[in-house]
């Protein structure tokens, strides 16, 4: 499923029009951006929550020459599914 597939989805479900649907899905996805950009946690109850971590630096390797290569520490975002989800699977 693709984002507009998405919003097809969200207006037929909500019973909204389809330019509803897409400014809710930018308000979430926005606000979700917003709470991780400043470190913290977004947590949807029965889906799951959406955390930062940080990702340590270490070394890796070029594919093509096989030279070694440092890749520097980043801050990278994780979703750890709730239970609802993961018994809906």
């Amino acid at each position: 499923m693709n984002k507009s597939e998405l919003i097809d989805h969200i207006a037929t479900k909500a019973d909204i029009s389809k330019a509803a649907a897409g400014r809710a899905l930018d308000a979430l996805i926005g606000g979700v951006k917003t709470t991780l950009k400043k470190g913290g946690t977004v947590s949807i109850v029965g889906f799951g929550t959406f955390a930062v971590t940080k990702r340590a630096a270490r070394t890796g390797r070029n594919p093509r020459t096989g030279a070694a290569i440092k890749i520097k520490a980043a801050k990278v975002p994780k979703f750890r599914p709730g239970k609802a989800l993961k018994d809906a699977l």
